[in-house]
């Protein structure tokens, strides 16, 4: 089989896993705000419900791994495309049209494994720190969210087990402002780990959510 059709017959599959994943792929839905807005909620996704997110653990573009997040009206709202396989120490969330909303960089010569969040591309002054949880002793806790920044909210707690697609995010009060679920299958479908949902309170950004997620995926997601 010659190079250009094994391309073109894995972008074929692809695409057909994409319509049943969600059939609007090819729709942008509207820009979400940046991280600067995260105390008060995101009004794109609106302040009086939840907003649950279709995360597909793959990225449309061919030889990438990533992510392509879709809402519940299946248009595309964030992406994550990283070259060759494995962890990566760079990482940016963009928006569907290719737009960095969020940059999350590997801490280097850190006690344990510690990720740095900065809005859009900027490399000087982080918004949070995420912090793998270490601890000898059996416990809930994945990993804590700490700001960096003055101007930005308190702290997070990521609890439960992201190998099994059920964990929360935890604010500073205690609330649940985040949850990664498991997706149900559709029309005999089972999607196991590969696409799952995100499901964000209107009191956190969709933005940082999705890069706790990340993250997340960073430190206890293995990809083939």
């Amino acid at each position: 089989m010659s190079s250009s059709l094994g391309k073109w017959l894995d972008e074929n599959r692809s695409h057909r896993m994409t319509r049943k994943v969600h059939p609007n792929a090819a729709a942008p839905a509207r820009e979400p705000p940046r991280i600067a807005a995260c105390c008060g909620g995101d009004d794109v996704w609106g302040k009086d419900s939840a907003a649950v997110l279709t995360v597909w653990r793959k990225s449309l573009l061919f030889s990438c791994s990533g992510f392509t997040v879709f809402d519940a009206k299946g248009d595309l709202v964030f992406r994550v495309e990283t070259y060759g396989s494995g962890t990566a120490g760079e990482l940016v969330l963009m928006d569907a049209a290719g737009k960095p909303l969020l940059t999350l960089r590997r801490k280097r010569l850190s006690l344990g494994e510690n990720w740095l969040i900065y809005d859009g591309e900027d490399a000087g002054n982080p918004l949070y720190s995420v912090r793998k949880h270490v601890n000898l002793r059996r416990c809930k806790a994945l990993a804590h969210v700490t700001p960096c920044r003055s101007d930005v909210c308190g702290g997070y707690e990521v609890e439960g087990s992201y190998s099994r697609r059920s964990c929360t995010v935890f604010d500073d009060r205690g609330r649940a402002v985040a949850e990664v679920q498991q997706k149900e299958a559709v029309g005999g479908v089972a999607f196991g780990g590969e696409v799952f949902r995100l499901v964000v309170q209107p009191d956190v950004n969709a933005c940082l959510a999705m890069a706790v997620l990340i993250v997340l995926d960073q430190m206890f997601g293995s990809r083939s």
